[in-house]
């Protein structure tokens, strides 16, 4: 009953999270319009969000090591369901942008902080769990996206749109907060039936170095981090580019371009449903391998084929592939240091954030320089190097630590 509850309760929080997101990130437009900023000003305000999530994620790992999750959890949930309140009465573009920096901290803090809920639970029942929170996550945001567009099309002013989300969201917040993991010792979990998953933990100090081949020193945390910032980015690259390639690079309607990013977002989040089934059956090594290949094939494909259908189909394989990678090498950062799984967690989200914030900047650059056809094939080798550093991030036994969540 405890694990039962803390699950919906993490659940909420992933929601939460999704949520938020999706509503304001669709009314982008009125907060421009509003305001009255062009491109580059709205360009430089979008910065404020991530920046503040990279600048907090360290110390909300190393936080989260020292009072536990719980806390942290309720308190940067609450904050991140009503802050987007702030998006709606800022007067001026530096009011936005200080709002904008404020949510990206609280929402920095909660993707850490809940994350390592996850890991926790995870120990705690034995099974795999890490994706699913993730689909959450995403379908979330899927949801308040047409929430978000539903009051657009309404015409409700922003303000009014945030507060009619955030309040309900905040209450969510509290309530569920009460029912979040206690601060637990760092081995606390169940172990499936014939202690495999207790020998694979024993081991998975020795396990981490046996994983490296003689002469390559690199820490699978480290490897992990460079994973990291390779999804992300690529994950970015999708969001910021797939409708403008569609658009301007195959010359499809507005309308019809808009069906490259559903297709990439509809997989992105369906993928996330399976992925603690495929972890358990697969092992989280191979997981990241398919994934990045799959990744890479799909990208590959919206270049090649130059159609509109076959972007679409590219686009969607893209999403599916990628779809896993993040929640999994989250799930595996916090088996890596057991002893301080918030500054895992830290380390390697904060170094994704890196990937999100700079993603779009740096594909948008290259296509002023080679096109973006071109352009994009940066996300295709990225997540061709997600494939192949697959098992130096993973150590062996952790395929096998946990079962696979139903």
């Amino acid at each position: 009953m405890l694990a039962r509850r803390a699950r919906l309760a993490i659940l909420a929080f992933f929601a939460v999270l999704g949520l938020t997101n999706g509503d304001w990130l669709v009314r982008i437009p009125a907060l421009a319009h509003g305001l009255h900023l062009s491109d580059g000003m709205l360009g430089l305000a979008l910065l404020a969000a991530p920046a503040g999530s990279v600048a907090v994620a360290s110390l909300a790992g190393t936080l989260v090591d020292r009072v536990g999750s719980r806390a942290p959890t309720m308190l940067a949930g609450l904050a991140t369901a009503l802050l987007p309140i702030l998006f709606g009465l800022a007067p001026n573009q530096a009011a936005l942008m200080a709002a904008m920096f404020a949510f990206g901290v609280a929402a920095g803090a909660l993707d850490v902080a809940m994350n390592a809920q996850a890991v926790q639970l995870e120990r705690l029942t034995g099974r795999r769990l890490m994706t699913s929170f993730h689909a959450c996550y995403s379908f979330g945001a899927l949801a308040s996206g047409l929430i978000g567009g539903a009051f657009a099309w309404a015409n409700v002013a922003p303000a009014a749109d945030f507060t009619a989300v955030a309040i309900p969201l905040g209450v969510l917040a509290l309530i569920a907060g009460r029912f979040l993991l206690g601060r637990a010792g760092p081995m606390e979990r169940v172990a499936p039936a014939g202690g495999s998953e207790e020998r694979a933990w024993s081991g998975s100090q020795a396990a981490r170095t046996a994983a490296v081949p003689r002469g390559i020193r690199l820490s699978p945390l480290v490897v992990l981090c460079v994973l990291a910032l390779c999804s992300l980015l690529g994950e970015g690259a999708a969001d910021g580019w797939s409708a403008i390639y569609m658009r301007d690079t195959l010359g499809t309607s507005a309308g019809f371009a808009a069906i490259g990013y559903a297709a990439f977002a509809l997989t992105m989040a369906s993928g996330r449903l399976i992925g603690d089934r495929l972890a358990g059956r697969f092992g989280p090594a191979a997981l990241l391998r398919g994934g990045g290949l799959l990744a890479a094939a799909g990208m590959a494909m919206v270049l090649i084929t130059g159609t509109p259908a076959g972007a679409i189909a590219g686009f969607a394989a893209y999403g599916a592939g990628l779809s896993c990678t993040f929640p999994q090498m989250l799930a595996v950062a916090g088996g890596l240091r057991p002893d301080r799984p918030g500054s895992a967690l830290g380390l390697v989200a904060g170094t994704a954030y890196a990937g999100m914030l700079t993603g779009p900047v740096v594909i948008g650059g290259l296509a002023s320089a080679v096109g973006l056809t071109a352009a994009l094939g940066l996300p295709a080798l990225l997540t061709l190097g997600i494939a192949a550093g697959a098992r130096r991030a993973v150590p062996y036994g952790a395929s096998v630590s946990v079962r696979p969540g139903r």
